[in-house]
């Protein structure tokens, strides 16, 4: 299967490698993962500092090649919501709780171009320790770190 994900991905954090490592046991040994990475400029739009694309590129690619079972593998840099999820052809998305609403939209315009539907897979967000979703936002404020450890303050 060809699988799509997307993601800042900063920090890279207990929620992402769930979304990640469902996105390949998804696609299966003879299938493939596209990772979209927003870009800086789109990444910019974050309520919080946000590191650069080379470096989030690499955080991303280290998790990949942790748990590396031979699937293949390409990361595109996403300058919008949809990147190329709505032209590429592909079987699934892999999305959280939180961008579930991202993946109906791009099934509704794929339709509108002609396209075919995509399946679209949802994990649950993972919980930190404190019962709230594991978040960048929450790691930045240091609430959490990037396992969901509640941070002494």
């Amino acid at each position: 299967m060809k699988i799509m994900v997307g993601g800042t991905f900063d920090p890279l954090h207990d929620g992402h490698r769930t979304l990640l490592t469902r996105s390949f046991e998804l696609a299966g040994p003879a299938g493939t993962v596209v990772i979209g990475l927003t870009s800086d400029a789109f990444a910019g739009a974050k309520r919080h500092p946000v590191r650069s694309y080379a470096e989030r590129r690499a955080g991303v690619e280290r998790f990949v090649k942790e748990f590396d079972r031979g699937i293949g593998y390409e990361i595109e840099s996403l300058s919008d919501r949809y990147g190329s999820a709505l032209d590429l052809d592909f079987d699934a998305l892999v999305v959280s709780e939180e961008t579930l609403p991202v993946a109906i939209e791009i099934n509704r315009l794929r339709r509108e171009r002609g396209k075919r539907k995509v399946d679209i897979h949802q994990i649950s967000c993972v919980l930190a320790e404190d019962g709230r979703w594991i978040s960048s936002t929450r790691i930045h404020r240091g609430e959490i770190d990037e396992h969901g450890k509640v941070m002494a303050g």
